[in-house]
């Protein structure tokens, strides 16, 4: 079997927050008068208690300096993964809203990313998130903020606990799509197939997680009649508890009903997984071959908002690990 550290690939569903090496987090929250939450739990007990863990890691966050940071390291740990592209998730209005400067955290982190490519030659770009427990207002801010770095910021959506409805946010959501803003919501992860129903109403080019499609057949033809790619996430659906084990995870049954589907990390810190190690876990879970791995790369690079020239770079890429001996 072949190498998957050296397989390029695309990552499509990570945030940026859960990425924060240890180290790191400990020293941020030290130099910023606090202390590092306790580490994440093998499971969680419930989706709050995992966004309530996610908060207090967000509020060590302070500094230009710590955004920055965060960004630059991430660029430098998945450049070592055999990343050559990645869409990293941020909550860049709630950090600016929490910290009264609504800019800042925004444009740290663009800095660290862009310092981060220039040591390691890793294209990234943005989806900026938003809770749908949280405000129209911050919503629209969210919007406001892709909106002035449109070569930067790749896409806006929908995350948070799914039984809070999109409807809120239609208005929000069609004035991104007329301005040529991407849109990628969450959904299908805990709220099964109505949630990824609603989110295609509501404007989703992928849909990240999607694994409760399969509860209704129609809404999975109609994802695979549009061509929507899901981002899976397996071992963070198992600590969540969405789904028991990477052996027992719907993806298998996902693929036989013919959607297309990526391998990504989600929430690394509490995965406690990088993007190689997600491959390699799926690949001896599931028994796939190097071309199935390799098909899970071409689908990212594919369904990436990455410019053409480089999406050929990535498939390229592709082909060469695929024809190289094991």
């Amino acid at each position: 079997m072949r190498d998957l550290a050296l397989l390029p690939k695309a990552h499509l569903h990570v945030h940026l927050e859960s990425t924060i090496r240890p180290a790191t987090l400990r020293e941020i929250a030290a130099a910023n008068g606090g202390a590092a939450p306790e580490a994440a739990p093998e499971r969680f007990a419930g989706f709050r208690a995992f966004a309530d863990r996610g908060a207090r890691v967000r509020d060590c966050l302070r500094r230009p300096e710590d955004f920055a940071r965060i960004a630059r390291e991430f660029v430098a740990d998945e450049a070592a993964q055999g990343t050559r592209y990645a869409e990293v998730t941020f909550s860049a209005a709630a950090h600016g809203e929490r910290l009264g400067d609504l800019r800042m955290p925004l444009e740290a982190v663009l800095a660290g990313l862009a310092q981060g490519r220039a040591a390691h030659g890793l294209h990234t770009r943005l989806i900026l998130d938003h809770s749908r427990r949280r405000s129209v207002e911050r919503a629209q801010r969210t919007l406001d903020l892709a909106l002035q770095h449109p070569a930067q910021v790749a896409a806006v959506g929908m995350a948070g606990e799914e039984s809070y409805p999109l409807a809120p946010f239609a208005g929000m959501l069609a004035e991104a799509a007329d301005a040529g803003v991407r849109i990628v919501h969450h959904a299908g992860e805990a709220g099964g197939a109505a949630s990824v129903s609603e989110a295609l109403d509501m404007g989703a080019e992928r849909i990240g997680h999607g694994i409760g499609v399969l509860g209704d057949a129609a809404v999975a033809e109609r994802v695979r009649e549009r061509g929507i790619v899901l981002e899976v996430c397996c071992s963070s659906n198992v600590a969540l508890g969405f789904a028991p084990s990477v052996r027992a995870h719907p993806l298998p049954r996902l693929l036989d009903a013919g959607l297309a589907l990526t391998l990504n990390t989600d929430v690394p810190d509490v995965a406690r997984t990088t993007l190689t190690e997600e491959h390699e876990r799926v690949r001896a879970a599931l028994g796939c071959s190097d071309a199935e791995m390799a098909a899970f790369a071409r689908t990212a690079a594919a369904a990436s908002f990455a410019p053409a020239e480089l999406k050929r770079s990535i498939e390229a890429g592709i082909d060469a690990w695929l024809a190289a001996p094991a």
